[in-house]
């Protein structure tokens, strides 16, 4: 098993699809550059290829070098795929044929952000569990059945692996140098990142607000949760003071001292910024993504999104073509 204690050298090989996040490839890559540096030896060995061996333009435009192109045959002990968006524009079948080739090569296969996609596309995760990034969760689900979602910021099942973005993959191979190396060398790698929390595999991966900055008061974190968990079946506000235990008046106060903003004009911004994602990020159409955000018909929606963000929802989904959704789907 790839996770366990072992002195061998591992050999993974990294395959990067086009408009991959910088982030992602990164924490993929580095923890096994910082404990091979820690260590002062070699533990780790990688190879990184693209489609077709040439340089791949990731999500920020910055073209990353390769070793060459994916290969069907070449043994390694792990084949990760980093990809985020545009997926379905950029695998073909002749990829998931090298993949499904490669895979059987491998001691154990892995999907960072939308590489879960590929390796769902390639038939690898069938009856299986397995993740992506937040914000494709349902998407997936609905595009694969055949696979238990779980939200979850990374999942093993048997020899395969996938995550969220890249925070998770930074967790998913710190717990991997863990196994191999031990807890000292896991901690080592953190630090060189002054990286302190580490979660578990189990730990959800909720929507980024104030939800999940329970410091700022013990009292906000519930009510911003309280929101995101109803975006598209809206609460009164009434109805959210007395589901958290405070007044109105009380929340009304917290939002102005702590947000500057009132909690109507805080739960709208969160409906809306989902809505955003949904218009550059899929081809939902817009009749679903008024039902997803809580709005009555796509015309509520326009005209809210037009007030917020300077255009109808209809132009920021053409603008966004330029980058594409982030599996294209």
């Amino acid at each position: 098993m790839v996770f366990q204690k072992s002195d061998q050298p591992l050999m993974a090989t990294i395959l990067i699809l086009p408009d991959a996040s910088l982030m992602s490839v990164a924490a993929t890559l580095d923890p096994m550059r910082a404990a091979n540096r820690i260590s002062g030896q070699q533990p780790y060995r990688w190879r990184v290829v693209s489609i077709d061996g040439q340089p791949v333009r990731t999500s920020c435009g910055l073209a990353l070098q390769v070793d060459g192109p994916l290969a069907a045959q070449g043994d390694c002990d792990l084949l990760i795929v980093v990809a985020a968006f545009n997926v379905t524009h950029h695998v073909t079948p002749a990829l998931l044929a090298t993949l499904r080739q490669a895979a059987r090569h491998a001691r154990m296969v892995g999907g960072i952000e939308a590489g879960s996609w590929v390796l769902a596309m390639a038939g690898l995760l069938d009856h299986r569990r397995a993740t992506t990034h937040w914000e494709d969760l349902e998407d997936f689900a609905a595009r694969f059945p055949q696979i238990r979602v779980i939200p979850d910021r990374w999942v093993v099942d048997g020899p395969i692996f996938t995550t969220g973005g890249a925070a998770p993959a930074l967790d998913f191979m710190l717990a991997l140098i863990r196994a191999r190396q031990g807890t000292g060398a896991a901690l080592n790698v953190a630090s060189v990142y002054v990286y302190d929390e580490v979660h578990l595999p189990t730990d959800a991966q909720p929507l980024v607000s104030l939800g999940r900055h329970s410091h700022l008061d013990r009292r906000l974190a519930p009510v911003v949760a309280l929101m995101e968990q109803h975006l598209d079946t809206p609460l009164s506000i009434r109805e959210i003071a007395g589901r958290t235990g405070c007044s109105t008046r009380t929340l009304e106060g917290l939002f102005r001292d702590l947000v500057q903003t009132s909690p109507a004009a805080y739960y709208l911004t969160l409906r809306l910024q989902l809505a955003r994602r949904l218009v550059a990020d899929t081809n939902l159409p817009m009749a679903d993504i008024a039902v997803r955000t809580g709005f009555s018909s796509i015309a509520s929606l326009s005209r809210a999104f037009r007030r917020r963000f300077g255009q109808p929802p209809t132009a920021a989904r053409r603008g966004s073509k330029i980058q594409g959704g982030r599996h294209g789907g």
